[in-house]
């Protein structure tokens, strides 16, 4: 399996396809299978690398405290190892507030930029409201069972009606998830890294091309965040698809379709 040494630790990563490199980042917990509905059809436009952030899939996971800062770097030392010196940068989640601080810290590094389900935190961020806060708070619970909470975090990720008519994806997703799970200490690390982070005074820094990616029903980062961060990133298209939390999942389509339009310009 390709690992590669990246400010000081190591990273797991695949690379697939050839043509322009396209970095995709994983949000919370999550692992190179978020995108197993992109990589096969993004790699066949762009060479896609993904990678498992610190503390998730088959990358170390060192006993420290975690930043947002520190998995942008972690994300250049990858490009440095692959030789890469400049590419897309697509962050889902928990990978939008790395993928903004990537563009913040290394803007020549990047091509174009695209978040996904994300905010820029702080306080002007939207949290979820009440009705969706008790929920979420249960779905991030770990009951010692496995693939109970994997399957009702990811019923929190999704709409409903999606969810109860794709039980072939929801069953391949959860049992990836089953399968290679992450230690509980490392997802509290990677958890540690989102609540202090804030960019929303430094978004107007950010020049390269953004595309914003959100579903509409988001239980979990509202979609009006989307909306904040558009017009707080100079120039940046705002794209809204009817999905949940995981609209790379739930429309795949039209997310890789959108995706690959905005990068080829």
């Amino acid at each position: 399996m390709p690992k590669i040494q990246a400010n000081g630790i190591q990273l797991y990563y695949e690379s697939h396809g050839s043509g322009e490199p396209l970095v995709l980042i994983a949000g919370l917990g999550a692992d190179v299978f978020l995108w197993f509905r992109q990589t096969p059809v993004l790699s066949q436009s762009f060479q896609v690398i993904v990678f498992d952030n610190r503390g998730a899939g088959q990358s170390d996971k060192p006993l420290e405290p975690y930043s947002i800062r520190l998995f942008a770097d972690d994300t250049a030392g990858l490009l440095q190892g692959l030789g890469i010196r400049r590419a897309h940068v697509l962050g889902g989640s928990l990978g939008g507030l790395i993928a903004q601080e990537f563009a913040l810290a290394y803007p020549e590094m990047l091509h174009r930029l695209v978040l996904v389900s994300t905010t820029f935190g702080g306080p002007h961020s939207v949290k979820p409201s009440l009705l969706n806060m008790i929920p979420m708070l249960l779905t991030m619970r770990r009951t010692g069972h496995p693939e109970a909470d994997v399957r009702r975090g990811f019923q929190m990720f999704t709409t409903s009606q999606w969810y109860q008519t794709h039980p072939d994806l929801v069953d391949q997703y959860v049992a990836w998830r089953v399968a290679h799970p992450q230690p509980p200490d490392a997802y509290k690390r990677q958890q540690g890294a989102v609540r202090p982070y804030n960019a929303e005074d430094r978004l107007a820094q950010i020049t390269a091309p953004t595309l914003i990616l959100h579903g509409r029903y988001d239980r979990l980062v509202p979609v009006k965040n989307a909306h904040l961060l558009a017009g707080k990133i100079p120039g940046a298209k705002l794209a809204i698809l009817e999905a949940g939390h995981a609209c790379m999942i739930e429309q795949d389509q039209q997310f890789n379709d959108t995706v690959t339009s905005f990068l080829k310009g």
